[in-house]
């Protein structure tokens, strides 16, 4: 059972999830506040109030206390199939971050079989049963994505059945989410899932899931402003919910509003750790480093660096652990120019994430080249080259390609270290156009450095000028008021003599550092540059 205490019971027609509970060492308030869900099933009474509050917790991706909760469901009343449709929903953990593990889905299954044994007392609640059961089926033998289309499919039909089943149509957003193609720049899955949402957000504004969701579906650059309305509901809508707190920051990210982001992921970051969930901490603390380093605070941004060993606690989403933990100092190093401390940060294995371990050889290699150490670095682009290689035979495509963009880059990189100039742009140059063909996954606030942004600063340093404003600009587009792209424009601009351009992007900069908490040397260049 989740450890909050049930204290109040609320009319089921109003399916108000509102419970007071006493407040935990993060003093988080006198009320848990998941949001508004109305999702009526054939249960006896008790268990349909603990079910609701089980599905707003799933909304929110707040798997622990979902899981528990669900399993009180089936407690409350063992002829609830329902309940362990619910199970089946938390097994699939963040459904939009990574498979779930082998054990995990052996369980998921296992739930389907109980929720089928039991037998669903409507063909409404059957249907919603059959629908995850076509993901968990056979899993053994056919691979993720088509099991993941078999239940979007699933999802489409129920939702279509039951058209005035609002939960249906929400869940069957998620499915479309759930299977988006990273390089369709029309953004299909992520349109339609975002049209269906908006239209129940009308009925039912305080919905967790429905802001949830909604993020996820803007969380690309091209649309990302649609979701500012959402980001700035969700964390009101369900307080209480550690990834409500932080779901905010992914637009936020995506826009450049890096304070926003900050403030989100501080409170998401608080509350993960007070619920002991180290994966969400850790999470959270990716994306507030992203913003700390945009902005120039370096000091906040060291004392977050100095927390990460201290993170402890369950692992519901391994991946979002596994990743901030490699990318948190891999960050630090590459924004701050600080080649010396990337080179020497030591890679950890990961076997069933190896694409995070690839973080830290892309961080080893590009500071190696950049340092002046070009053998060392050409150790790190071998261990990529194997790294996607692996990924590659695991058929792991959109992290192979992720490796592949990191390896291209570092080895151009190598090259220009080497004095192979034109090998080395042609390098850079793939790197930046294999990232474009993509998008970034939600477990990332952005790439450690985007490859644009590195091929313009590789442009700089061969004196061109004209060629490096271009590519910062280009860079610029897709991920907005970066310091170091913001920088690399202006000091182009300078050099290629665009008076307006150089002006423009420097009063930029100084706007996007304005709580820096150390000067760097790019921020008394710009003032200098704006003093004259």
């Amino acid at each position: 059972m989740s450890r909050f205490i049930l204290s109040t019971i609320v009319a089921l027609s109003i399916i108000l999830v509102l419970l007071p509970v006493p407040a935990s060492s993060q003093d988080r308030g006198a009320a848990e506040r998941l949001g508004k869900v109305s999702f009526p099933i054939s249960c006896s009474a008790a268990a349909q109030q603990q079910f609701e509050r089980a599905v707003a917790q799933l909304h929110s991706f707040w798997l622990k206390a979902a899981k528990q909760a669900f399993a009180g469901v089936a407690q409350t009343d063992p002829s609830c199939a329902m309940a362990h449709w619910g199970t089946a929903m938390t097994l699939l953990g963040n459904p939009l971050a990574a498979p779930p593990a082998p054990k995990a889905l052996a369980e998921g299954w296992a739930a389907v079989e109980r929720a089928t044994t039991i037998g669903a007392k409507t063909p409404r609640e059957a249907d919603y049963i059959a629908a995850i059961g076509a993901f968990y089926k056979d899993a053994d033998r056919i691979d993720h994505r088509p099991r993941a289309v078999a239940y979007e499919k699933a999802m489409e039909q129920l939702a279509a059945k039951y058209s005035a089943d609002r939960e249906a149509t929400i869940f069957y957003a998620l499915s479309l989410n759930m299977t988006l193609v990273p390089t369709d720049k029309t953004f299909a899955n992520q349109l339609k899932a975002a049209a269906l949402l908006e239209k129940v957000l009308a009925e039912q504004p305080e919905h967790p899931g429905v802001a949830h969701y909604l993020i996820h579906s803007y969380d690309f650059p091209p649309i990302a402003g649609r979701g500012l309305s959402a980001a700035r509901r969700y964390s009101k809508i369900a307080p209480a919910a550690p990834h409500a707190q932080h779901m905010p920051s992914h637009i936020f990210t995506r826009v450049g509003n890096w304070q926003e982001s900050i403030d989100s992921n501080r409170a998401a970051a608080a509350v993960s750790r007070a619920d002991g969930e180290r994966d969400g901490a850790l999470h959270a603390m990716d994306y507030m480093m992203y913003a700390y380093l945009q902005t120039a605070q370096d000091r906040e941004a060291k004392r977050l660096l100095d927390e990460v060993s201290g993170v402890t606690g369950v692992s519901e989403v391994p991946i979002a652990g596994f990743f901030g933990g490699a990318a948190i100092p891999a960050r630090y190093a590459l924004e701050r120019r600080a080649w010396g401390f990337g080179a020497s940060l030591e890679p950890q294995p990961s076997p069933r994430f190896p694409f995070t371990e690839a973080i830290t050889h892309f961080a080893r290699a590009i500071s190696a080249a950049r340092g002046g150490d070009a053998a060392a670095a050409q150790k790190d682009v071998g261990r990529l080259e194997a790294l996607r290689d692996a990924l590659t035979q695991a058929k792991v495509g959109y992290w192979a390609q992720q490796v592949e963009v990191q390896r291209l880059a570092a080895a151009g990189w190598v090259a220009l270290a080497q004095g192979r100039r034109d090998e080395a742009l042609k390098l850079m140059r793939s790197a930046a156009d294999l990232e474009d063909s993509t998008e970034k996954h939600p477990v990332t606030p952005g790439p450690l450095a985007p490859a644009r942004e590195l091929l313009g600063e590789m442009l700089l340093e061969l004196k061109d000028a004209p060629g490096a404003l271009r590519e910062f600009e280009a860079s610029m587009k897709k991920e907005p008021n970066r310091f170091n792209g913001t920088y690399g424009a202006a000091r182009a601009a300078e050099l290629a003599g665009d008076r307006s351009k150089a002006r423009e992007h420097y009063t930029t900069l100084l706007t996007i550092a304005a709580k820096a908490d150390t000067e760097r040397p790019e921020i008394r260049q710009a003032k200098a540059y704006l003093g004259r």
